[in-house]
């Protein structure tokens, strides 16, 4: 895809806000830190650390870097140069456990493609990548692409130390396009989204080579796993290329529908509650005589009573940013020549005001370009889904509770477990500013992956769908430690 929509999509520049969390991505690389080395002495053979680094070449790449490392975690990698502490900042909790002990191979490269959003290494090069070899391997690979439009390294810490530790090889991609301006890439409205999907599956396939290649055998499974939009990613890959998964974790992702069906109105997607909270919220905040109404059109729209204390924060970093330029990649007629809309613009104030945005009313076309990356539910395999309940960016009864029953609705629900986690907000950073009403999901991701691969093993049935209540009494070291998925355990 061209890095600048010249194809009929660039317009005039207008600024873009970049917001915390979910569109945030920054930091580069120390000069040469993912050039190959060789810190330890490379051995032939499957055994040893770090051999067979010496015959690995990443399907399809135009470019790699391979190094032998004594700690593929955060633990080492951030000493080394070898992850970006700025991709993955604000997604976990301070004091979350950091896992250690876990040597191997680091394979940081890029596939072809025409933009340029991401600079790491120097390279201003997008699909960039990376893959992980652990020297114990266990025979499985997780697959991730990032949150947000961050960069590949953003699931380091709250996916990659994790699943690096029980043994697997690991390998995430930056989608194709980074940053606020995301939307530049691709011809045609909806491209760059598109393009995400054909990443992870590109990483898929050259990952699992690239393990046969380190280990001189097949993984034995193969897992999809990701947060917000690297949720959706799970979905997509799990409806349309099942054949390369044997399972995945999702973990609260975004929820991409056009219309739901007949009688049930447009989406619902970002479009459909996003515009609302920037409409009533200004009100709400300012308290007097409409502040109660404009209270209960913030609920209407899906954001729970009891989340009051996020919308602050959320108003100033998200949702703003968030409906801009999400917008932008699928109506950028909606702004005329601008790009991305205006900031903050009060309700009213004249066309191509996105406060004002109206999904249901936009034209079809605007529908079938979210169509065109839209979810169905017909999962082909195992899938666990993760939400919080206060999670005022994609508010769990306008996306995972959707999910849920579209992939019931689509006969596949004995292939889902749905855990709605009590008191969860969007990004686990948020827990340390309000410890005494959140809790971190890292946890239940952790929980999560054990019983998706009891579950695959057949050792035992995964617990049932339900809601994981917050235990009234857990400190906040219980609650950075513990999450039980099974019924009557929090």
């Amino acid at each position: 895809m061209p890095d600048r929509p010249s194809c009929g999509r660039r317009k005039r520049a207008a600024a873009v806000g970049a917001a915390a969390g979910l569109l945030l991505c920054g930091g580069v690389l120390a000069p040469g830190a993912a050039a190959q080395s060789a810190a330890h002495p490379v051995r032939s053979g499957t055994a040893g650390h770090c051999a067979g680094i010496d015959r690995i070449g990443v399907p399809g790449a135009a470019h790699q870097e391979a190094s032998c490392l004594a700690e593929l975690t955060t633990a080492g990698t951030v000493d080394s140069g070898h992850t970006v502490a700025g991709d993955w900042a604000g997604l976990t909790a301070a004091g979350a456990p950091v896992p250690e002990g876990v040597p191997g191979i680091q394979i940081d490269g890029y596939f072809p493609d025409s933009s340029a959003g991401n600079t790491h290494h120097g390279w201003d090069h997008d699909s960039q990548f990376v893959i992980r070899l652990p020297d114990d391997w266990n025979g499985g690979l997780v697959v991730t692409g990032a949150p947000g439009v961050r960069g590949q390294y953003a699931n380091d810490r709250a996916i990659a130390d994790h699943v690096l530790a029980a043994g697997y090889a690991f390998a995430s991609t930056d989608k194709g396009n980074v940053g606020g301006a995301f939307f530049r890439d691709g011809r045609r409205p909806g491209d760059a989204v598109a393009e995400w999907n054909r990443r992870v599956t590109q990483l898929t396939r050259a990952a699992r080579a690239v393990a046969v290649q380190r280990y001189l055998r097949p993984p034995r499974r193969t897992l999809a796993a990701g947060l917000s939009n690297g949720g959706y990613l799970v979905r997509w890959q799990l409806e349309n290329r099942p054949g390369l998964y044997d399972g995945g974790v999702d973990w609260e992702g975004t929820l991409w529908r056009a219309d739901g069906r007949p009688g049930e109105g447009a989406g619902p997607n970002l479009f459909t509650f996003l515009p609302p909270a920037l409409r009533a919220y200004p009100v709400y905040a300012a308290g007097g005589p409409d502040a109660a109404e404009a209270h209960r059109r913030m609920t209407a729209a899906g954001f729970p009573a009891g989340s009051e204390f996020l919308w602050p924060y959320h108003y100033a970093h998200y949702w703003d940013a968030t409906q801009r330029i999400y917008r932008e990649e699928f109506d950028p007629a909606y702004d005329g020549d601008r790009e991305a809309g205006t900031a903050f613009c009060p309700g009213g104030t004249g066309p191509g005001c996105d406060t004002d945005y109206v999904y249901a009313d936009r034209p079809r076309s605007v529908h079938r370009a979210v169509d065109r990356v839209g979810l169905t539910g017909r999962i082909g395999k195992p899938l666990i889904t993760l939400h919080g309940t206060l999670d005022v960016l994609l508010p769990i009864s306008e996306a995972s509770d959707v999910y849920a029953g579209m992939v019931r609705d689509a006969g596949r629900g004995g292939l889902q477990r749905y855990y709605r986690i009590e008191d969860g907000t969007h990004v686990d950073g948020l827990f340390d500013e309000h410890p005494d009403r959140l809790r971190p999901l890292e946890p239940c991701f952790r929980s999560s992956l054990s019983v998706l691969e009891n579950w695959l093993d057949g050792r035992s049935e995964p617990p049932r769908s339900r809601t994981v209540e917050r235990p009234a009494d857990a400190d906040r070291d219980a609650l950075l430690s513990t999450c039980r998925l099974e019924h009557g355990a929090a």
